[in-house]
């Protein structure tokens, strides 16, 4: 028979006593071999060096076509550098080359998640340098636009982040309804994702019949995809524990990194473009501007969801609000006449020929409009020499602004942490590298 054998733990023997029992060393103190023994209240002073780890550029987790370069202690982060350019498009310098109406198809490919917004920030930009005031149905039809966008950038960034942090039924439900607003999108403009929507002086086309029944339709049943939603996360004790006072920032931190959008208004700063610089007459509409408290990635999470659920609102004070009338402005050295004009009267011809083949003119100047995308203040800046191709043209995307907070969020965090951090500034590399 074989013998037992007692392994004793946090504890080493070290010969017998006079009675024949074992003695105990006590722990930490060296035994007669020179071994020393740890406490169990000391750590091994093993040393070692930091590691580099990349984290993209591949897609999956970095939310676009981004790397991280990490610097690990153990798993804690020590730093994070973000590398970009991965994208590059040089949509600035292409926009100084084409004419001002030829820009729009740019702005699409740059946030390609909310594509009407960037089009409606565009033509008003454009509107601003040349002076031009647009038709009430064309101001109401905008705002639904860019509301539309603000609620499936939302829709990406709340399925993408479940998956993100382990939760994948509520990316089917987002991506469902999403599914909708493309259809939506398909109807209006014949394409899906890249909509160029606006025109200078207008939209490229109205809304078809049908169109306002539908938006009138997906508003009263996605709040009940967003309760369904709520129930499975916001209380959910993985998804608190992912997210709660992870990547915080302070109101003065967020200011200083010049944050817009969710990610400062979670550091609870009340700042929103529509509320506090005016467009598309904004200011007439009821709805709140939800605010977070402590500035963590919970908090941005809160922010966006409640977002979702007034433009809800806005959408349907818009659609009750919409009137009769033309959507583009009665200028046929702005706006393309119509077909049948066109066809039939020589001087519509030549409006139309010298818009085409010419582009339009805009006076001697600059001109900087902002609109509250869906990720923060998006703005275009434009300079005019008096030509119909801007001398320049400057994008301020918020993503890019945004992500510069990365390195400050993540310190100090675990690795996993950094995954809910980088999803939490709600990226798109389209804008990002522009």
């Amino acid at each position: 028979m074989g013998t037992k054998r007692t392994i004793e733990l946090e504890v080493a023997t070290s010969g017998v006593d006079a009675q024949g029992k074992a003695t105990r060393v006590p722990l930490g103190v060296a035994d007669q071999t020179g071994v020393g023994i740890l406490t169990d209240r000391e750590e091994p002073a093993l040393g070692g060096d930091h590691m580099l780890v990349n984290i993209g550029p591949q897609h999956p987790a970095t939310h676009g076509v981004l790397r991280l370069v990490v610097e690990l202690d153990g798993e804690v982060v020590v730093r994070v550098i973000p590398h970009i350019g991965y994208l590059h498009s040089g949509f600035e310098k292409l926009g100084e080359y084409r004419y001002y109406n030829q820009i729009v198809p740019l702005t699409d490919r740059m946030d390609y998640l909310a594509p009407m917004s960037n089009n409606v920030c565009l033509a008003l930009a454009v509107e601003k340098l040349m002076g031009i005031e647009i038709t009430e149905r064309c101001k109401v039809l905008r705002v639904i636009a860019c509301e539309l966008s603000r609620i499936i950038s939302h829709l990406v960034w709340l399925g993408t982040t479940s998956i993100d942090l382990g939760a994948f039924t509520p990316f089917l439900w987002c991506f469902q309804e999403r599914e909708r607003v493309y259809n939506l999108q398909e109807m209006w403009t014949g394409a899906r994702l890249t909509t160029s929507l606006t025109r200078v002086g207008g939209l490229m086309a109205d809304i078809p019949d049908g169109f306002t029944e539908g938006v009138r339709e997906f508003c009263a049943t996605l709040p009940k995809t967003m309760d369904e939603t709520d129930r499975l996360l916001t209380r959910n004790g993985i998804w608190c524990a992912r997210m709660q006072d992870i990547g915080i920032l302070t109101a003065e931190e967020a200011i200083n990194y010049s944050l817009s959008g969710p990610m400062l208004r979670a550091s609870g700063v009340p700042y929103d473009v529509r509320k506090d610089r005016p467009y598309l007459d904004y200011e007439t509409y009821d709805f709140e501007v939800p605010i977070g408290e402590k500035g963590d990635v919970y908090d941005r999470y809160l922010c966006r969801f409640e977002e979702m659920r007034q433009s809800v609102r806005i959408l349907q004070q818009a659609l009750d609000r919409l009137p009769d009338g033309p959507i583009n402005v009665d200028d046929s050295r702005v706006s393309l006449p119509p077909k049948s004009e066109a066809m039939n009267d020589m001087e519509a011809m030549i409006f139309h020929f010298k818009q085409v083949m010419e582009g339009i003119e805009a006076p001697v100047g600059e001109a900087y409009m902002p609109i509250e995308g869906p990720k923060g203040e998006l703005g275009y800046y434009f300079v005019s020499d008096g030509t119909a191709k801007p001398v320049r043209f400057r994008v301020r995307p918020p993503a890019f602004i945004n992500l510069a907070a990365l390195p400050k969020m993540a310190e100090g965090h675990l690795l996993s942490d950094l995954i809910a951090i980088n999803a939490s500034v709600d990226i798109v590399m389209g804008e990002v590298d522009r």
